[in-house]
């Protein structure tokens, strides 16, 4: 089911958007060449319990998942794109991470995702991120009063086509309010003019996210961590945007 935010619900959600916001920026200020990644799982934990919020993740499991998250901080690095499960890895100089975290604050969910090179950078990884940053620049652009959800996913998917990348569309945005995964589905390509009417008090999570070199994937041993088909590398952006009558705004903005 498809809700509608009063505005005084779109401003409750605010705590939420500054907290996933704040976690996001200081793991990537830690984030470098000898840092485990169940390290950094461990700073998100800390800081979810000194602001009193709660994990969307660590109980989680969907259909898809092989067993309950267990961890705080999806932790996806070089050819995983997708709900990388922490584990003992240490990052080494030009790996690609990514990190999605979601979490609730007062009741009110916010998610949001940001892939960076830890180290020194090459050039192709750099174009990546390049291009998953417009993506979703073009997509929350889109996300205005009277639009279609087509648009938003047109704006995406152009952006990624136009880099000479493929999608996969498996996976992709989603509505966000109490909880963390709700109504409508966000597809990262789709048709202009197309599909549901945005009206203000939507709330959805837009995330373009794609492969180097395909848009195959396939699942890990740990039942969770989603890497490409081919060994290409990975990258993934997301916000979670509020859709008002002034335009859109970006709770998790950094």
């Amino acid at each position: 089911m498809i809700e509608l935010r009063r505005p005084s619900e779109v401003e409750a959600m605010r705590p939420a958007g500054r907290f996933v916001a704040s976690v996001l920026s200081e793991l990537s200020k830690l984030a470098a060449v000898g840092v485990n990644l169940l390290d950094l799982d461990g700073v998100a934990h800390r800081m979810i319990t000194e602001a009193g919020a709660e994990s969307c993740y660590i109980d989680y499991h969907p259909s898809f998942g092989a067993h309950p998250f267990g961890h705080v901080l999806c932790t996806s690095v070089n050819d995983a794109v997708l709900h990388g499960l922490p584990h003992d890895y240490v990052l080494s100089d030009g790996d690609l991470l990514t990190v999605d975290f979601a979490a609730r604050v007062d009741g009110w969910v916010a998610d949001s995702a940001l892939s960076f090179v830890v180290g020194n950078a090459r050039q192709e990884d750099l174009d990546l991120i390049d291009t998953a940053t417009r993506a979703l620049q073009a997509g929350v652009e889109a996300a205005r009063v009277g639009n279609r959800l087509g648009d938003i996913s047109h704006a995406i998917g152009s952006t990624v086509f136009d880099a000479g990348y493929g999608i996969n569309l498996e996976f992709g945005g989603h509505g966000v309010g109490r909880v963390m995964h709700g109504d409508p589905h966000v597809p990262n390509n789709g048709q202009k003019g197309r599909g549901l009417r945005l009206r203000a008090g939507l709330v959805i999570a837009i995330e373009p996210w794609f492969l180097a070199g395909t848009d195959e994937i396939r699942m890990d041993d740990d039942g969770w961590t989603i890497r490409s088909a081919d060994g290409s590398r990975g990258v993934h952006m997301e916000h979670t945007v509020a859709i008002t009558d002034d335009g859109p705004l970006v709770l998790t903005a950094r």
